[in-house]
């Protein structure tokens, strides 16, 4: 199996909610950390890896990571998304991994364990040159960005993909379509995009030397890049899990997550 490293891009002047990593959730214990520490504790969870960085361009976020004692990577405040963030990263920290993994930094409940499954797929599948997970929605989770999109808040990311596992597109909106029958299904044929990638070093080195694409712009996903460029993004998909992995996007989606901590014990 290839090495592998976490990069955590973290940013504080997101258009959509200003200052969110450092935005406090409160855990089963009562105790408040911000969601980058959370993330940050996600990525520490992950076995075999050769080491973990949040990449910033900020001194708030630095500053608040070296003090619950994280690594910092500092990193050019003119990167655009999370993605160019980790190739700039890289570029600073040299050749740290076979495999560098993005974490991204609004996601504390992704599971841990899919690290190794994006990994293990890089390493069986020569024909792709980056990975990300998608798993089924439940009712709840399909209820929750059914209910962003229908107040105008731009919520999770869903993903519709090829019978060989390849991504046809992302999109913040619900894709497919589905009769209302279907929708009402305990777990309606809906993969929700979890938000965590794996590439190879030449992924990052043609992303970055490919200019933004209008489909990227218009949904605010970095990941259609890819697909414009025709790079082959293999999707990992996931049984269901046992908790509903809501991402921070809105602040609406902090009480939604304090309660999953709270239900899944996590201080």
């Amino acid at each position: 199996m290839p090495s592998f490293a976490i990069i955590i891009p973290a940013r504080y002047a997101s258009t959509r909610y200003p200052g969110k990593p450092l935005v406090p959730l409160q855990g089963a214990g009562g105790q408040a950390k911000s969601l980058i520490q959370r993330s940050w504790e996600c990525a520490s969870q992950v076995s075999g890896c050769t080491g973990v960085w949040v990449a910033t361009d900020d001194d708030r976020i630095a500053d608040a990571v070296t003090a619950f004692g994280g690594a910092v990577v500092m990193t050019d405040e003119a990167c655009a998304n999370g993605t160019e963030r980790c190739a700039d990263a890289i570029a600073r920290l040299g050749d740290v991994a076979d495999v560098i993994v993005n974490l991204q930094g609004d996601a504390p409940l992704s599971p841990a364990h899919v690290v190794h499954d994006l990994v293990s797929r890089l390493h069986s599948d020569g024909d792709v040159l980056m990975t990300t997970p998608a798993v089924r929605c439940s009712r709840s989770v399909y209820a929750h960005l059914a209910d962003d999109v229908a107040n105008g808040r731009v919520g999770g990311t869903t993903v519709v993909s090829t019978s060989n596992d390849r991504a046809l597109y992302f999109s913040k909106r619900l894709i497919p379509y589905l009769p209302q029958a279907v929708a009402e299904a305990e777990f309606p044929p809906i993969s929700l995009h979890l938000g965590m990638y794996a590439y190879r070093p030449d992924a990052l080195r043609l992303y970055n030397a490919a200019p933004s694409c209008e489909l990227e712009q218009l949904e605010g996903l970095e990941q259609l890049r890819f697909l414009n460029i025709g790079v082959g993004v293999g999707i990992v998909h996931l049984d269901p899990l046992g908790w509903d992995s809501i991402e921070l996007n809105n602040p609406s989606d902090v009480p939604v997550i304090e309660r999953i901590l709270a239900e899944r014990g996590i201080d």
